[in-house]
């Protein structure tokens, strides 16, 4: 394998120059700059990326925090994030905390010997103290979920809202009594999104009732499921079903058909996220859309801007709601 030197030899120019034709600097002469990557292209030349790395102090990998690489939440805004990380000559290196402590020190070390540049946080779960802290000399965006208070910038969308439409949408095609199938509020979005809730049923004075909010411990399928089974146990039961997420909806369809009940006609149920599944469910799922690739996309672009030591701010992103078989018939 051909080195530095050898291409240096070959374009008649010193290696200086030709490491700052790779480094794409400015101060080099079109016609010199034209024999250097000649040269390059004939001695099928591949500049190290660890040589690189020790002489410029970037790894250029963009690290992505993730609770579960399984949730299929995380893709589409993951391929958001390693199209732009790629545009801008970066790779990403998927880090599944498994929400413990141990596992983000180890990846928050990969940033701090320089081995990555920067962090996308999507875990709800990460101490947002050490991420503040890092975020100190570090380059950090949130993306999804975020905490208000830190100071580090977000990509998101406004839960409340998007929760508050998805319940209005069932209050408007006549429903009353509606479940709200949540996680745990010391996340932001679960918070988020039970303001939603409250909001729409207070807004045409309809009681909350205690029995009709449930809570999971975690957002998967089978959770959606028990959440159903806890509704089905109650005497007088409600008639619509909004998840705070397409896979705890995606549970509570499965677990409905399996006891007969009809969706819509019996019980309606919208989700949240708009997966790729909610649309191959039976009856396909009503469910607040995120703009998950876009989410990626901006976020990854604004890591690199705050890696280049660029001002970055906050952007919330727009929601849809898309009406489906399980609340329209």
């Amino acid at each position: 394998m051909a080195n530095i030197q050898q291409v240096a030899m070959q374009a008649g120019v010193s290696v200086a120059t030709v490491s700052r034709v790779l480094n794409k600097q400015k101060s080099v002469a079109a016609n010199t700059r034209i024999k250097v990557e000649e040269a390059i292209k004939q001695l099928n030349y591949e500049p190290s990326l660890l040589g690189r790395s020790l002489r410029t102090s970037e790894s250029r990998i963009l690290l992505v925090l993730i609770p579960k690489i399984s949730n299929p939440f995380y893709l589409d805004i993951i391929q958001g994030i390693e199209t732009s990380a790629l545009d801008h000559g970066y790779n990403i290196l998927l880090c599944e905390t498994d929400s413990k402590p141990e596992r983000e020190n180890i990846y928050f070390d990969l940033v701090k010997k320089k081995m990555a540049d920067g962090i996308i946080s999507m875990d709800p779960t990460v101490n947002i103290d050490t991420l503040i802290k890092m975020a100190e000399n570090h380059a950090i965006i949130q993306c999804s979920e975020y905490s208000n208070d830190s100071g580090i910038p977000y990509v998101t969308i406004d839960n409340e809202q998007a929760a508050y439409r998805a319940v209005k949408h069932l209050i408007m095609i006549g429903h009353q009594k509606i479940a709200l199938v949540n996680t745990d509020e010391k996340f932001l979005y679960a918070n988020q999104r039970k303001k939603g809730y409250i909001s729409a049923l207070n807004e045409y004075n309809i009681p909350i009732r205690d029995e009709y909010i449930l809570y999971t411990r975690e957002l998967g399928f089978e959770n959606g499921q028990q959440a159903i089974r806890n509704i089905l146990r109650l005497e007088n039961q409600p008639t619509a079903v909004f998840a705070v997420s397409d896979m705890l909806a995606i549970g509570a369809l499965k677990e409905l058909s399996s006891n007969g009940v009809h969706v819509p006609n019996d019980m309606a149920v919208v989700g949240f996220d708009k997966i790729d599944f909610s649309n191959m469910t039976n009856p396909t799922l009503t469910t607040v859309a995120q703009p998950m690739r876009e989410m990626g996309e901006i976020a990854a672009t604004k890591l690199i801007a705050k890696i280049k030591g660029e001002k970055v701010e906050s952007v919330i992103l727009n929601h849809e709601l898309v009406i489906r078989e399980s609340t329209s018939g």
